[in-house]
């Protein structure tokens, strides 16, 4: 559904201000060689799109006080998202690249990184989760994001082709990093993954969505994600994301090492995968509170 809307704007602008087609011909191009995704296309196109429809004419006209009076109008008279905001000023850096425009570079205001910690279930709310699932696909597809670490469009994307049931492997493809991997299929997964197949009769996707042919969507997994949790006495702020941090965590503290774990994850970086040493409780390790010494427990 975002990439329909992403599409429409840059085809309305496309169309309607000066100059545009041929910037974003040139705006493809670069991100095509660069090997970025068409995700980040559609996200920098529809952020650029918006700012040339409302001045009418393309970013690389606009002087500094019309950007800065842009972006100030984006988080105060239209409260966007940090997402929103942060590839509008990402989009037009990378524009201004292109148009060797560095000094327009500079002048743009710098990003925060958010310290904010995962938000993590724990191994009973995860089976209390999967259990409340009021449907089989619902609980096979809250299962398989959680039991193979997925983001909601991998398990959206996911073919049947790609699912290796003699090998236990599930082939992830283009995924963020517009790399594929390859994660471990649980054998726990293997019946459930069966039965579904044999009750829904999946096509092309895993997950179809609800036209012949074409993936579940992304509010698809997200209303089941939030339809399950209403059903158990969970008060934590979760998101379908949360069971991928889960998995994370709950394999660091399980005993695998770092390095293989932002393999599995897909992670560019591996400091990425390194926030989870903050929210995991591994063994060995010296953290404990102060007033379980000044209050020892008393064995029966």
């Amino acid at each position: 559904m975002e990439t329909i809307k992403s599409s429409r704007i840059i085809d309305t602008a496309k169309c309607e201000v000066t100059d545009f087609r041929s910037m974003f011909e040139r705006l493809e191009q670069k991100v095509i060689l660069g090997g970025l995704s068409n995700s980040t296309l559609l996200n920098y196109g529809r952020c650029i799109a918006k700012i040339s429809l409302h001045f009418k004419c393309i970013p690389t006209q606009l002087d500094e006080e019309q950007i800065n009076g842009y972006l100030q109008y984006l988080l105060t008279g239209q409260k966007t998202s940090r997402s929103y905001f942060k590839h509008t000023v990402y989009g037009l850096r990378f524009l201004f690249r292109i148009y060797d425009l560095e000094d327009r570079i500079i002048k743009l205001p710098s990003l925060k990184r958010e310290n904010k910690l995962p938000v993590v279930l724990s191994p009973k709310e995860c089976k209390q989760l999967f259990a409340a699932g009021r449907i089989l696909k619902h609980r096979i597809l809250l299962c398989l994001v959680y039991s193979a670490g997925l983001r909601s469009k991998e398990v959206r994307n996911l073919k049947l082709a790609d699912i290796d049931f003699d090998r236990l492997m599930i082939h992830i493809r283009q995924t963020k990093y517009n790399k594929d991997r390859y994660v471990p299929l649980s054998p726990l997964m293997v019946g459930g993954l069966r039965k579904y197949m044999a009750a829904y009769h999946p096509k092309e996707y895993l997950f179809n969505g609800k036209s012949i042919g074409s993936p579940l969507s992304a509010r698809g997994v997200q209303w089941t994600m939030k339809q399950t949790l209403k059903r158990i006495q969970i008060n934590k702020q979760a998101t379908i994301h949360s069971l991928r941090h889960s998995y994370a965590t709950h394999l660091l503290e399980f005993g695998m090492d770092v390095d293989t774990l932002s393999k599995l994850l897909g992670h560019a970086h591996l400091t990425t995968t390194l926030i989870y040493l903050h929210v995991a409780r591994l063994k060995g390790s010296d953290r404990f509170s102060p007033f379980d010494r000044i209050y020892p427990q008393k064995n029966d």
